[in-house]
């Protein structure tokens, strides 16, 4: 494309590059991860090091807290985690489990609002959080929700990754789950994401009908059988996702 400013996309390529598995890397590491040379990699590096996006020891790069202003320019912009927030307080402290909001972006969901009441999972979550929209409940609400050719163009394209013993990997099997949602109006995944997970999710619709979030509860498998989450967290939640909705709604320019 002739505006394409292939120096930017290197840039935020370097900045991908890191990430909570390893917040530091070498220059040969960055290099290889972005697939540019060392020679390119390093004058990326000193550039967002001058702008104090990066920090070094001389040898191993970090981001440092600066680059979050790159996030929270468009969280600021949402009125989706505003709005969001206090329901997810009220349902975590009804239900007595941790409360999310994400968005679909790409192939993967985001966070974009939460509140935590116990961490049941080996990675911690918070805002920007990202997970590969297949084997999570919101991400299934998102996908199911997505228009015929996106969802065949998502299926063509999408790795699917066996992450536990129950993740489905099928294109034909991930269909058939998401036509389930679609019917139903909400998803839960047992066990898909990580051993023990277990989460159930619904869509927060704009004025005019369409999904633009998911909302879910996670849970401890050991703690809450599927019947129960049906029967427990199901109910508070459809009722925190209407709520949501229907404040959007209520704003000049609902934005998600």
């Amino acid at each position: 494309m002739a505006d394409h400013v292939q120096s930017l996309a290197r840039g935020l390529a370097v900045i991908r590059a890191f990430s909570a598995s390893e917040p530091e890397l070498t220059l040969s590491q960055v290099a290889r991860a972005t697939g540019l040379s060392r020679a390119a990699a390093r004058r990326f590096l000193i550039t967002l090091t001058d702008l104090g996006y990066v920090r070094s020891d001389g040898r191993l790069f970090a981001l440092t807290p600066r680059v979050l202003e790159l996030g929270y320019a468009y969280l600021s912009s949402l009125s989706l985690p505003e709005v969001a927030d206090p329901h997810l307080e009220r349902l975590a402290a009804e239900v007595h489990e941790s409360a999310s909001v994400a968005v679909l972006d790409g192939e993967d969901v985001v966070y974009v609002a939460r509140v935590a009441t116990t961490r049941i999972m080996r990675m911690s979550i918070g805002i920007g959080t990202r997970f590969p929209a297949y084997c999570t409940s919101m991400g299934r609400v998102l996908l199911a929700a997505l228009p015929p050719e996106q969802l065949d163009a998502y299926l063509r394209g999408a790795e699917l990754r066996r992450l536990t013993s129950r993740t489905i990997v099928l294109p034909a099997a991930l269909r058939a789950e998401l036509d389930q949602v679609r019917g139903q109006g909400w998803a839960m995944v047992d066990q898909e994401l990580e051993e023990g997970l277990r989460s159930i999710a619904a869509p927060i619709l704009d004025r005019s009908g369409s999904t633009v979030a998911a909302v879910n509860v996670s849970t401890h498998a050991s703690r809450t059988s599927t019947q129960a989450a049906r029967r427990d967290l199901l109910p508070p939640l459809l009722a925190t996702a209407a709520r949501i909705g229907t404040d959007l709604a209520s704003l000049p320019t609902a934005r998600a």
